[in-house]
């Protein structure tokens, strides 16, 4: 596929940014879902960079910084055409267990110096918490990357997975490019608060998970490795319900001659222009399948239907284990209820 012309680009928030429809989300190439291919990775990241696609998402925690040493060397020779965006902050054990989060201003430094190295950059193009430290308010995490940025070392303020209340806050620090959250068919609770929020201050939306970390698609956790055997979704009687959305899911997309996936990316893209999903191909097949979903037009009835028949209500089990939603900010319905810590310090 050819690269868009300036006119097929979304813009991040009010930032100005303009980037592809569709970004690259790199986890996926260290060792999440099992062990990877370095040189398909590398290919399919250069495959990507080829077809117009410009934001690359990482983690600085991912494969314990094999992620950002493996987009290294696939920028090697082409910075220019990549927009990096890199959350930081989650903390990991030598085993890869983890380790809590850090966001304290002096930790946001460290972090972000050794990102820069393992990228071989100079700066970052967006730099963003992974989750709400609850230990430090997130004006003093903002305010760190701010300084970031006036130092040159980073140019946009990104967040993710965060409440409506604390992205509120954040901006009042310095302007968010975007909040990055899942949201998907079957994931759409940012729908009723945080989306409003966002359109009301002018932040744009990286929408990661969009496939529900494979479920969509029809992929089952199989390598050794594969955290997704442990997330409730994929897990027993869930998973066997779960089957039956997926299979309405097949059934509508073959109607269109579609993928399932290309419909349930094609979904996302038509949910609003601030939105830009997050596609986690580990292949050049599977880049190859999501970009197709860049041709598919769906008119509001369409998306009416489909909505009808896989209804988020439908979905069993929750996005991650019970330990993990309870750290996640995004899921709370208030910072009132939060950790005195996270209130802004005089």
């Amino acid at each position: 596929m050819a690269m868009q012309n300036e006119a097929g680009m979304r813009e991040l928030g009010a930032t100005g940014l303009k980037v592809f429809p569709l970004a690259l989300g790199c986890m996926g190439m260290s060792g999440m879902y099992g062990a990877g291919d370095e040189n398909e990775s590398i290919a399919t990241i250069h495959a990507a960079l080829d077809a117009g696609v410009t934001l690359l998402d990482t983690g600085d925690f991912y494969g314990s910084g094999h992620n950002e040493m493996l987009i290294g060397r696939a920028l090697k020779d082409r910075r220019d055409k990549a927009v990096l965006s890199v959350k930081f902050g989650a903390l990991r054990s030598p085993d890869g267990g983890w380790g809590g989060v850090d966001a304290r201003p002096a930790a946001v430094k460290n972090f972000a110096a050794y990102t820069l190295k393992r990228l071989g950059v100079d700066h970052i193009d967006i730099y963003r918490p992974a989750r709400l430290d609850p230990n430090v308010p997130i004006e003093d995490t903002v305010g760190a990357i701010a300084d970031l940025i006036q130092a040159g070392y980073v140019r946009y303020v990104g967040l993710s997975e965060m409440s409506a209340d604390t992205v509120r806050r954040a901006h009042s620090v310095h302007q968010i490019s975007d909040l990055q959250i899942e949201y998907s068919l079957i994931s759409r609770n940012p729908e009723t608060v945080i989306f409003p929020a966002l359109e009301e201050l002018g932040i744009g939306v990286t929408a990661y998970g969009v496939l529900s970390r494979g479920l969509l698609s029809g992929s089952k956790p199989a390598a050794e490795g594969d955290f997704r055997a442990h997330f409730p979704r994929f897990i027993g009687e869930n998973f066997r319900r779960n089957e039956k959305l997926i299979d309405r899911l097949k059934q509508l997309a073959s109607e269109r001659g579609l993928q399932p996936a290309q419909l349930a990316i094609a979904w996302v893209l038509a949910k609003g222009p601030r939105i830009i999903p997050v596609i986690g191909a580990r292949t050049r097949a599977q880049l190859s399948e999501s970009l197709a979903a860049l041709r598919v037009k769906l008119t509001e009835s369409e998306l009416e239907s489909i909505e009808e028949s896989i209804p988020a209500s439908a979905v069993a089990g929750t996005r991650y284990q019970e330990q993990q939603m309870r750290m996640l900010d995004s899921e709370r319905r208030s910072d009132t209820a939060f950790s005195k810590a996270t209130e802004p310090r005089p």
